[in-house]
């Protein structure tokens, strides 16, 4: 019998490549989105505007303090009976942008903390602008607080994906329980549902080890 579920299962294997496509697809255009929003958030949660940092403060408590699959029930279910009605694939980017971004926020934000206040004095007395004290001065030294954790949290975000099953995106985990259905052979399947799920994280966990070693602040 298991020599039957194998072999069911080697015949609708592009059916999995199917599902990995559409998840590294969705953590490309997630990982970029939040990766963006993440920066100038954490930018300004670093920043002296008190206003903003507490407004910001509150985004990132309530969705770091929230579980992903409310998230995207909320944007999902709910929003349409507010008039904002999004299709799957939309709703699951516009959700994984939103949590990602809290999470990248904090990085950033630790990052540029740990930056010594004396640079942001010299910076000042040099003449630089706001923007260029950032592109210059701040920003390159807090890369080596920032890289090693935002790469281990790029992993996290590709696990997270898996999440978005639950609203019918065919990712790599909803055609794992798709295939289910059909091969009764749980521990098989999601097997090489891992499988696949590790050959896109791994080179980004040696990434994230290689950073921490490389760039460790002594």
């Amino acid at each position: 019998m298991m020599s039957f579920y194998f072999s069911r299962l080697v015949e609708i294997y592009p059916f999995f490549f199917t599902g990995l496509w559409m998840t590294c697809k969705i953590a490309f255009i997630s990982l970029l989105t939040c990766t963006i929003i993440g920066f100038v958030l954490g930018i300004f949660r670093a920043g002296d505007n008190k206003i903003l940092k507490f407004i910001i403060g509150i985004y990132v408590a309530f969705v770091r303090g929230t579980p992903f699959v409310v998230q995207i029930f909320i944007i999902f279910f709910i929003l349409p009976e507010w008039g904002i009605q999004l299709e799957a694939f939309p709703a699951a980017l516009v959700a994984m942008a939103i949590m990602g971004s809290a999470f990248i926020c904090e990085i950033v934000a630790g990052g540029i903390n740990a930056v010594p206040k004396g640079q942001w004095e010299a910076a000042v007395s040099s003449g630089l602008s706001f923007v260029q004290q950032l592109r210059l001065v701040i920003v390159p030294q807090s890369m080596r607080v920032i890289l090693p954790p935002l790469v281990g949290q790029y992993v996290l975000l590709i696990k997270d994906t898996s999440v978005v099953s639950v609203i019918g995106v065919m990712e790599l985990t909803r055609v794992g329980w798709v295939t289910v259905v059909r091969i009764p052979e749980g521990l098989m399947v999601f097997s090489l549902v891992g499988i696949l799920y590790f050959s896109i994280s791994y080179p980004l966990i040696l990434l994230s080890n290689y950073l921490e070693q490389r760039m460790a602040v002594k």
